[in-house]
């Protein structure tokens, strides 16, 4: 980089971090389209950055491997569902109208984000999950639990651990909704509707707190 364009970067640092932010993006929509066509086990870091446009060391710069691109991918999912999620937490439903509201969401929303993976891979292939527990994803685990702790707080849900509940409801959606990408046609108001049915009939079993 030249003595001028390093100046000019120096006096507009906004500029140098919409760049990254530009970069990190263009990586990210590459690898969804490239994780969707040719699935996660084919795909290779060369064949993101080929579809980036960018050079290679710039793609180093930010990832150093498509485990960590796939990290990312499913960091910034859960970033973009955490709002959603607590819009629904925010209009004072019950508790099942929230469960039920929530399933639904997550169940529409995962569909929408694997259109272009469901459109290319056949049915039946399993849906690969991230290994261990992204920040964004903890931070939605953290919103489940917190809104089950306010309903046991009110007495408008099942008396149990806020952090199991969180867990069990969390595991349920995540299977469920695995299976039903693998489908076709993707039905979400049936995986919905059973992964519902499932956990508030399993929670009925729980103790409730007394008046």
């Amino acid at each position: 980089m030249s003595n001028v364009a390093c100046l000019a970067t120096a006096l507009n640092p906004g500029k140098r971090e919409q760049t990254k932010v530009a970069n990190r993006l263009a990586i990210l929509d590459a690898a969804r389209e490239v994780f969707g066509e040719l699935g996660y086990e084919t795909a290779t870091v060369r064949d993101i950055i080929r579809r980036t446009g960018l050079a290679a060391g710039t793609f180093y710069n930010y990832y150093r491997s498509k485990e960590e691109v796939f990290a990312a991918l499913a960091d910034d999912g859960a970033a973009r569902f955490g709002p959603i999620l607590r819009s629904l937490r925010g209009q004072g439903h019950s508790f099942e109208v929230f469960v039920e509201q929530a399933i639904g969401a997550y169940f529409s929303f995962i569909a929408d984000e694997h259109r272009n993976w469901v459109a290319r891979r056949p049915a039946g292939e399993p849906h690969l999950h991230v290994q261990g527990e992204t920040p964004e994803m903890a931070a939605v685990f953290a919103d489940i639990r917190d809104a089950l702790a306010e309903d046991i707080a009110r007495r408008k849900g099942p008396f149990a651990d806020p952090d199991y509940m969180a867990a069990a409801c969390i595991a349920i959606a995540r299977e469920v909704g695995d299976k039903m990408l693998e489908r076709r046609p993707i039905d979400t108001a049936g995986a919905a509707q059973f992964a519902v049915a499932m956990i508030l009939t399993g929670l009925k079993g729980l103790p409730r707190a007394s008046a």
